[in-house]
């Protein structure tokens, strides 16, 4: 068979004409684009060879009579033979290159349909002979030498980043070939140079509304100094700004201008809360357009977007980030870059010569800090990415970071330049907040007791439990809110809607508000009084960065409080971030930068730990790299409990389209708004109770509405609170 007549992809039109897009074809449209994708960083050939090589497999006999019977182009047509087109173009790499080229080449090819596999996996795939018809006369590139010198650490990233150049250039060819009008949208982007004027005029805007208030002249002077300082390096920055600063445009500035000035394409924003991406997205959106924001994260509903181009253009760009701006989850963002998944690792191209801003950054778990250390200074020395760290309570990630053991230890980045200068001493002049710390033990009822005196109040707790049975406590009079991860996220969204609404009405005087620590940092809340239950130092200043954040109420108090042993600490790193703090010396300034240095570096010293996971065991030696086991084990979030779906709004329409027609991934994302984390104990006692039932395999709706409490979210009617379960 002549290779012009090899199918790669083939469907039928509209008027019944069977289009071919030939292997040949194929083969020249993902060469020209991994090849283009993996110039970004310097191995333009490397790339051609993976897309070259990566489906000769489909000159097989086997696979050619495959496709023509599954697509029914030859429906009565036998398959003979072993039709699996990858692990040829695997095999031929081998050939050509060796050995020593597995980690950037076989795995890459014989993997790009399924996910990159363990090492230990890749002989068995290889161990099978090419057929006879398949061409193996095929000249041998000459590879050029990275730039870049790559340490043990860094090669599962740049073989992974191998991998997003083949499997982006493979899904975008197809795409081209069967979905046309997909293509299409994906083209036309806007680029940063073109969307800076539209921040450059929306902050002259700001600045000519704002009063001539202290904290208006700060915000302009940190705005400023964000300008100044990013005319520099691709390299490693710091944003410290107590909360209130205007962070978010200052650090936006910031990264508009150093991205136009050493041509980086992108500016991806990863935030900790999904609370904060929203609110986030939100301010973008009306400095760029919809059309150039991409709000990545599990309970965005692209079908909110009413202009239905927006809409697919939204959905596409998700798959691969191909976008001027992208606002995501830390566990998107990092997970992605442990992934082995074809469909998670297409994007990760795209992070390639972009600026990265790390929002709220001391929220990085300390068991993978190692990892994501790590995996930071790979992506700036190899990728050419500049990473942002923006907080009120900047975290130690520089230097050597100790444990309370040297197998703990570990390197951290080599420097990190801070934008404000410790002689703007913004700590001092925006001061709005005195701490107030009491270690006492209260009870429940003493607590709800001192936050009724007040008429305006947030209390920020550390469990679920404790935020039911302190709002329980509270007179249900004015407006009294109670926030926590028993409630689903389109109802905490529209809590916090509710409340940011209220705060801005005056003839609201009573506001009192119970949450957990989802409130807790960068969401934009002004309270005259905070109350926050004993924690590390970074929530603590974090909870006092949600009182007179306006300045306009003098000197405001933060109470810090303990509840009575009964209810206290957690234990694991709660108990450990609140002993730092506590370890810290009374008469210092815990709002100076320094405390915090000091806090962090005795949270670290209590730390076994920072690769719980053994992250490099399976991925920092080169010759035995566990794509797939890593991948699996890497997880941000350790999720031990339960996800039910619970009957709120809307979804009680989405629930019936899941009993008629099933799950799809359209109807998941949807519900996802709707679904409620619980522990093994509560979701046994919902099922004892006949509450929750099994509805689709792996899905569960508590069907009762009843157990659904408009106040405080799902029920659970017996001593559930017991188990513990932070947020």
């Amino acid at each position: 068979m002549k290779m012009a007549e090899l199918i790669s992809h083939i469907y039928r039109d509209n008027v019944g004409h069977w289009i071919i897009q030939s292997n040949e074809e194929h083969s020249v449209g993902v060469t020209r684009l991994a090849s283009r994708f993996a110039g970004e960083f310097g191995m333009s050939e490397w790339g051609k060879v993976l897309g070259q090589l990566h489906d000769k497999g489909k000159e097989s006999h086997a696979f050619q009579q495959h496709i023509k019977k599954e697509s029914g182009y030859e429906p009565g047509i036998k398959v003979c033979g072993n039709y699996n087109h990858a692990f040829i173009g695997g095999v031929l790499a081998r050939k050509l290159y060796g050995k020593s080229a597995d980690i950037f080449f076989v795995n890459q090819i014989v993997s790009h349909h399924t996910g990159l596999h363990d090492y230990d996996e890749i002989e068995g795939i290889l161990n099978q002979d090419i057929p006879a018809e398949v061409n193996i006369n095929i000249g041998k590139e000459k590879l050029n030498v990275p730039a870049f010198k790559i340490q043990t650490n860094d090669f599962h990233h740049l073989a992974r980043m191998m991998f997003s150049c083949l499997v982006d250039a493979d899904f975008l060819d197809t795409e081209a070939f069967m979905d046309k009008e997909s293509s299409m949208l994906r083209r036309n982007k806007t680029t940063l140079y073109e969307l800076l004027p539209l921040l450059e005029n929306k902050l002259k805007d700001l600045k000519a509304k704002a009063d001539n208030s202290n904290v208006n002249a700060i915000r302009n002077q940190v705005q400023q100094q964000c300008i100044k300082m990013s005319d520099t390096e691709i390299g490693f920055y710091s944003l410290t700004v107590p909360t209130g600063g205007g962070k978010t445009l200052s650090s936006l500035v910031w990264a508009m201008k150093h991205a136009i000035r050493n041509g980086q394409k992108r500016i991806i924003i990863a935030i900790p809360y999904t609370s904060i991406i929203v609110q986030t997205a939100s301010v973008l959106r009306s400095i760029f357009g919809e059309e150039n924001v991409l709000e990545h994260h599990s309970n965005v509903d692209p079908e909110q977007i009413k202009d239905e181009r927006l809409q697919e253009k939204m959905k596409l760009a998700t798959e691969n980030w191909d976008y001027p701006i992208i606002v995501t989850t830390n566990v998107q963002l990092f997970e992605s870059m442990f992934s082995n998944k074809p469909s998670v690792c297409r994007k990760l191209h795209n992070i390639v010569n972009s600026v990265v801003i790390l929002d709220e950054v001391q929220t990085l778990p300390m068991d993978y800090l190692q990892p994501v250390v790590d995996s930071l200074k790979t992506y700036h020395k190899l990728f050419n990415v500049s990473f942002l760290f923006t907080t009120a309570s900047q975290p130690v990630l520089s230097g050597l970071i100790e444990g309370c053991n040297p197998k703990a230890a570990f390197r951290g980045i080599d420097h990190i330049t801070e934008i404000i200068p410790s002689e703007f001493k913004l700590h001092d002049k925006l001061r709005r907040v005195k701490l107030s710390i009491n270690n006492e033990g209260r009870t429940y009822d003493e607590v709800a007791e001192m936050l009724s005196k007040h008429k305006r109040v947030l209390c920020i707790v550390n469990t679920r439990r404790d935020a039911r049975e302190l709002y329980a406590r509270l007179p249900q009079e004015g407006i009294t809110l109670h926030l926590s991860k028993m409630m689903c996220p389109a109802h905490i969204s529209e809590t916090l809607d509710k409340l940011k609404k209220a705060l801005k009405d005056d003839t609201n005087e009573v506001i009192r508000v119970v949450s957990t620590q989802l409130i807790e940092a960068g969401v934009d809340l002004d309270f005259p009084v905070v109350y926050r239950q004993e924690a590390g130092l970074d929530s603590v200043l974090q909870a006092a960065g949600r009182c007179n954040r306006e300045g306009k109420n003098g000197l405001s108090t933060t109470y810090v409080f303990s509840l009575s042993k009964e209810h206290n600490l957690p234990r694991g790193d709660m108990q450990a971030a609140n002993n730092a703090r506590l370890s810290l010396s009374a008469g210092m300034d815990w709002f100076d930068p320094k405390a915090m240095t000091l806090y962090f570096k005795q949270l670290y010293c209590r730390k076994e730990c920072f690769d719980v996971k053994g992250m490099k065991h399976y991925l920092y030696n080169p010759k035995e790299i566990c794509f797939a086991t890593a991948a699996k084990e890497f997880q941000m979030i350790v999720d031990n409990g339960i996800n039910v779906i619970v009957c709120w709004r809307n979804s009680f329409e989405l629930i019936q389209q899941l009993l008629e027609k099933g799950p799809s991934y359209m109807l998941i994302r949807k519900l996802s708004k709707y679904i409620v984390n619980i522990t093994k104990t509560d979701f046994k006692t919902l099922l004892d109770m006949g509450v929750v039932s099994e509805k689709k395999e792996g899905l569960f709706v508590v069907d009762y509405k009843q157990q659904y409490d408009e106040h405080i979210g799902l029920r659970i009617d017996n001593n559930w609170a017991n188990e513990v379960l932070i947020q």
